[in-house]
């Protein structure tokens, strides 16, 4: 289930370069700077005629895909998101962010140490931002966290950051036309990594362009996720 309450972003990071956001928007001749409230802002809080929630509680609410929830832009439209994430603690809410620095802008009062229904994934696509966003990640007040190496763009050494209250490590490549590639043995080495501190690590997909034995495969949209699955990796 995905929850969009905003739309339109802007570039901040290697991890930005070849955003899907923006190639998507660009068919449309669609300026994907500008952020914007969508018409799905209201969603977790709107019922149907029987006064049932639209947005099921069952599932989880993958929000603010195509932008960042934590942008300056929206620091006003946040106030009244968390407010509909209160509302629903029937939901759980999973948070992606390249912004985490920016964490405290909007925050509830009746945070405290984190709101059990939000998972917050800080995304670290290179060892550089993993190492200015990871240790402000760590310092956050928040219940679930997940670190997100998507897209991996080179190998990473996570191991100083995993014994922190990390309950997953998701890795995946770059998808499109532009996609970088991503080696298998960073994910393996990430795999490594999250063993031995026995942190949970998802092979999420493999990007359009996947190194394995020294070899470059084009892998189809449709495929990428299903070759990771298949690698059979994980870890729970």
């Amino acid at each position: 289930m995905h929850w969009n309450p905003w739309h339109g972003c802007q570039k901040i990071s290697p991890g930005c370069a070849n955003c899907y956001v923006y190639r998507r928007d660009s068919s449309f001749s669609k300026d994907s700077s500008q952020v914007e409230k969508t018409a799905s802002f209201s969603l977790p809080v709107k019922r149907n005629r029987y006064g049932i929630f639209k947005l099921s509680g069952e599932d989880t609410v993958y929000t603010c895909l195509s932008s960042d929830f934590f942008l300056p832009e929206t620091d006003e439209w946040r106030k009244e998101a968390w407010d509909m994430i209160r509302t629903r603690k029937d939901a759980r809410f999973f948070i992606i962010t390249k912004r985490i620095d920016r964490f405290f802008y909007s925050l509830p009062e009746d945070w405290g140490d984190g709101w059990e229904n939000v998972t917050i994934g800080c995304t670290v696509e290179n060892q550089d931002r993993a190492d200015y966003r990871l240790p402000i990640f760590l310092t956050m007040p928040i219940a679930h966290k997940q670190i997100i190496c998507e897209p991996l763009l080179e190998s990473l050494d996570l191991s100083s950051y995993l014994e922190k209250g990390i309950e997953q490590v998701v890795v995946g490549g770059e998808s499109g036309p532009k996609a970088r590639i991503c080696d298998y043995e960073w994910v393996l080495t990430l795999r490594e990594q999250c063993q031995k501190a026995g942190t949970s690590f998802y092979f999420k997909q493999t990007g359009a362009k996947f190194k394995k034995n020294e070899k470059v495969f084009s892998v189809p949209r449709n495929h990428q996720m299903t070759q990771a699955k298949k690698a059979d990796i994980n870890l729970h």
